[in-house]
């Protein structure tokens, strides 16, 4: 039987979750969807520029507009509850199946942030430590969104969980654009 996050209730090797996470900048898009195969394509940006694939069904492209801040700023989109809602609603569609592509404008914070808000949502057991350790040794320059880490954290429920992980992440390394990297759907593994 399933559950939420496309788990089994079985140690069916074949159940488990085999697909991957792809993260890096906005001009790199096109090339990880291409080299991963991706089924899923999240884009999390301050404007609803960026053209689905041709590879990836429409549906299967979520786009959030919202600007890279943690806090109210005139004229500036925040992330807030309902683009998390959204994130998570996608995160256990995708259920870590196939591959996934998630990018900002840099890939440092929107991406790197909804990277992690969407493998704590479909390992919901695993340790939210765990999953910040594992996105720090894949990309030294991830910084993710506090705002959108808090925001996931009250909604996962996961009781500052999420908040504490990233917050003890090593300091991330300056770059004005992330390399792009990937991450394990199953961070169990």
């Amino acid at each position: 039987m399933r559950n939420k996050t496309n788990h089994l209730e079985t140690d069916d090797p074949r159940q488990r979750l085999v697909g991957s996470l792809h993260v890096g900048p906005l001009h790199a898009v096109a090339l990880m969807v291409r080299r991963c195969s991706a089924s899923h394509l999240l884009t999390c940006l301050h404007d609803d520029l960026v053209q689905t694939p041709v590879s990836i069904e429409r549906a299967r492209h979520l786009r959030l507009v919202m600007h890279d801040i943690a806090e109210a700023f005139p004229d500036h989109t925040p992330p807030d509850a309902r683009h998390i809602a959204r994130i998570i609603d996608f995160a256990h569609d995708w259920g870590g199946h196939s591959a996934m592509v998630v990018h900002c404008f840099a890939g440092i914070s929107r991406s790197t942030a909804a990277a992690f808000i969407a493998l704590c949502a479909i390992n919901p057991e695993a340790p939210e430590e765990r999953i910040a350790r594992q996105l720090r040794a894949a990309s030294p320059t991830a910084m993710p969104n506090r705002l959108m880490v808090r925001l996931a954290d009250e909604a996962l429920a996961r009781r500052g969980r999420m908040i504490s992980a990233v917050q003890g992440m090593s300091p991330a390394q300056p770059a004005a654009e992330a390399i792009p990297f990937s991450l394990a759907a199953d961070v169990t593994a």
